[in-house]
């Protein structure tokens, strides 16, 4: 066999995996899509927060191999940002904002409405957000 049909073969028969690892990392960015949106508390949906997956722009490989990240970008009114997340084992790690991470063992709904306050609340401090006062504590 050479190494050309061996390639082929792994990419193969890892599909499902892949598949499954890409179907998990969409998910989790939906489920943070929605905490977005209900990150300013019961009867207050922020209404300009959308999602618009995309490739991520760090991965030379297509398809993406499993435990790779893989990227959206969150429109928040007036900015957007990139997040990135990949699977590990069972919880998830990421990061957003260039220079931000998170890892989220548990995907719930408190975890997520938790990552999703903290994401608000760093953008903000990028944008030169003010420390210690208004509502982005």
């Amino acid at each position: 066999m050479s190494d050309f049909d061996a390639l082929q073969a792994v990419i193969h028969r890892h599909a499902g995996a892949r598949r499954a690892d890409g179907q998990a990392c969409e998910a989790f960015l939906n489920a943070l899509y929605r905490a977005l949106r209900r990150a300013s508390g019961p009867g207050l949906p922020l209404n300009n927060v959308s999602l618009d997956p995309v490739p991520d722009p760090a991965q030379g490989l297509r398809p993406v191999p499993v435990g790779a990240y893989h990227a959206a970008w969150f429109r928040l009114g007036l900015c957007e940002v990139l997040v990135r997340v990949r699977r590990d084992g069972r919880h998830f790690r990421g990061e957003y904002a260039g220079s931000c991470a998170f890892e989220v063992l548990a995907p719930d709904d408190d975890a997520l409405t938790a990552l999703a306050r903290r994401m608000l609340r760093d953008i903000g401090r990028v944008y030169g957000g003010p420390e210690g006062e208004g509502p982005l504590n």
